[in-house]
């Protein structure tokens, strides 16, 4: 019986393959150069907005962008870690940081409320504009993450989609912010935020099938 079992451990490891072990540095590199090469199409195809080193953007341009490229780095972060299954590694951090920047809109709806919000919101010409485009530039970053994550053994595969489309919404949103001329809150804290529900509900759903194991 002894023999036997050496036996069949002699086969099975005759057929192991060795693997590059998950690392989440190289991951976040991966994810960084996928960011890059957006911004890069952004400018070459767009252009960045000709006032974006002058410093004379409003307060909310800063605001706004600023803390969703914050959030975009943190869901980031997360979803790499997702690739390593690990008991214990919740992702309250990341739902804290989602919970900062839709404050942005609850601010918007509790200054002018329901129906001049929706005016506001409903009356703005490039609105979809920004919004479509924000979330078509998360496509590479939705694609390096979904790379890195079936490299991985991910356990929550919902939640790692979620928060896939969720990074990708964020960095597209960020890329084209710095192109997007419009600086108004309703603006910004509405259709740059939109993109990242969106491909966070796009992800929850698209991703799981594409990363099982």
């Amino acid at each position: 019986m002894k023999r036997e079992a050496n036996s069949l451990i002699d086969d099975l490891a005759e057929n192991l393959v060795p693997v590059r072990p998950v690392q989440p540095a190289r991951g976040m590199a991966i994810v960084a150069s996928a960011a890059a090469a957006t911004m890069v199409l952004v400018a070459m195809f767009m252009g960045f907005r000709s006032d974006l080193f002058a410093g004379s953007m409003s307060a909310f341009f800063f605001i706004t962008n600023g803390m969703i490229g914050l959030f975009g780095i943190a869901a980031t972060l997360t979803v790499v870690r997702m690739a390593n299954p690990r008991v214990g590694g919740g992702n309250i951090g990341v739902a804290w940081a989602a919970g900062m920047l839709f404050v942005l809109p609850a601010s918007l709806l509790a200054v002018y409320g329901p129906t001049a919000m929706l005016g506001r919101v409903g009356s703005d010409p490039h609105g979809i504009d920004c919004f479509l485009v924000s979330a078509c530039a998360g496509s590479l970053t939705f694609a390096a993450l979904v790379f890195w994550l079936r490299r991985g053994a991910p356990v929550s595969l919902r939640s790692a989609g979620q928060w896939t489309g969720a990074a990708a919404g964020a960095v597209g949103s960020f890329a084209y912010g710095l192109a997007c001329p419009f600086d108004s809150i309703a603006h910004l804290g509405v259709w740059h935020l939109a993109p990242l529900l969106l491909l966070a509900v796009i992800g929850r759903f698209a991703v799981p099938p594409l990363i099982r194991w």
